[in-house]
């Protein structure tokens, strides 16, 4: 669910601060997935997240439906650095540099020996990251890449950011959608207050209907 509200602020952008692009990529140690900026404050694209942990996929997940994708199916691919998924497995919650990569790819149902459903194509349609650092209002920012390239932050006023704040399960991220991250969070008793209203309200919602 992090691309419904990126998709609606990919086109506001802002600047911020730190290292030059290459010897921003010199500064990381080949261990470390920490965010990684250039000195304008653009957040240094991970180019092996592929290699992080894989959390979830969706197809076609959005609240504000974009006429434009109106016959094209998408899924939605989501990973996380590996240091801060191991301590999220231990405590419930993000450390500070946590990065979450969302990879949009096109969906296809015909190819190869396929006859039914959907499976992922090479077109990648976008890469959004939803960082934790303390530099940052919040403690949270968003930033969306342009093949590759160094981003800019979101800017706060941009909506993904309130609804993030407003909907998500965990610490402004929608691990609602994460099954195997969900459980942890309940769990160790992390789960945000909003989340826990809203739940309360749907099941609410559907007992009623069916008295």
């Amino acid at each position: 669910m992090i691309r419904y509200c990126v998709l609606l602020c990919l086109s506001v952008l802002l600047p911020a601060q730190l290292l030059s692009a290459q010897d921003a990529a010199k500064a990381a140690p080949d261990h470390s997935t920490a965010p990684v900026y250039t000195t304008d404050g653009r957040l240094v694209f991970p180019e092996d997240y592929r290699e992080w942990i894989y959390l979830t996929t969706g197809m076609d997940m959005d609240y504000n439906p974009d006429p434009a994708m109106a016959g094209h199916s998408m899924f939605d691919n989501v990973f996380v650095n590996p240091e801060a998924y191991k301590a999220f497995v231990a405590t419930g919650s993000w450390p500070n540099g946590t990065m979450l990569m969302l990879e949009g790819r096109m969906a296809a149902n015909k190819g190869s020996i396929n006859k039914a459903g959907h499976f992922q194509t090479n077109d990648v349609m976008m890469r959004s990251v939803h960082v934790k650092d303390a530099r940052f209002a919040g403690g949270w920012a968003f930033f969306s890449f342009d093949e590759g390239k160094p981003a800019k932050q979101i800017p706060k006023e941009a909506v993904c950011y309130s609804c993030h704040e407003q909907h998500a399960a965990v610490d402004t991220t929608f691990v609602q959608f994460y099954p195997t991250l969900l459980e942890i969070a309940k769990a160790k008793g992390t789960l945000a207050p909003g989340y826990k209203k809203e739940e309360a309200a749907a099941a609410a919602s559907a007992s009623t209907k069916k008295d």
